[in-house]
């Protein structure tokens, strides 16, 4: 099989390189995986533009959102968004205590346990979150605009999933501990 390699900056193209030095001003530095997404810089925009939208005027926290991350990433069992998420879940407020309870589908809080529930739920089957989730998701005082945003997200940490499932490029985060 063909071993794909992290791109540097230099190797892509310059509309890859100047979104990723943007990246790299927000975050520090550049994750393997947003440089590996800039070998094609129509993806790389539209997952950050996709990301940006989703947290502006959105129906959830950023601390939902990473909660959202994270049981997307442990459905799909994606090392790199769980080290990833993990980190920025913490740095959000989470204790690593907690990321584990959602990792494994869980959190006291009723609301952000349905958030959960449905997202593991969309996730697990593809895309169709069974009634019982729905009920439950909606029953917390969610709307319809909470659900669309909530199936975008998804939809966005699957993408990130399956690039890391296609590549299996190196984790640059503190791995998550395994479950």
């Amino acid at each position: 099989m063909k071993t794909i390699t992290v791109p540097v900056k230099e190797q892509l193209s310059a509309e890859s390189q100047t979104i990723l030095e943007s990246v790299e001003k927000k975050m520090g530095k550049i994750p393997n995986l947003y440089a590996t997404i800039g070998y094609s810089s129509s993806a790389l925009k539209s997952m950050l533009e996709t990301e940006a939208a989703l947290s502006h005027n959105s129906s959830f926290t950023a601390k939902e959102r990473e909660a959202i991350n994270l049981t997307v990433s442990q459905v799909n069992e994606c090392d790199y968004c769980l080290a990833a998420h993990t980190t920025l879940a913490k740095m959000r407020g989470f204790t690593e205590d907690e990321t584990i309870e959602i990792r494994k589908g869980n959190s006291e809080d009723v609301k952000l346990k349905a958030i959960i529930k449905l997202a593991e739920s969309i996730a697990s089957h593809k895309g169709n979150a069974g009634n019982g989730a729905l009920e439950n998701f909606f029953n917390s005082g969610y709307d319809e605009k909470a659900l669309i945003e909530l199936t975008a997200l998804v939809a966005l940490r699957s993408f990130t999933n399956y690039v890391f499932a296609n590549t299996q490029i190196p984790i640059d985060f503190p791995l998550a501990q395994t479950l």
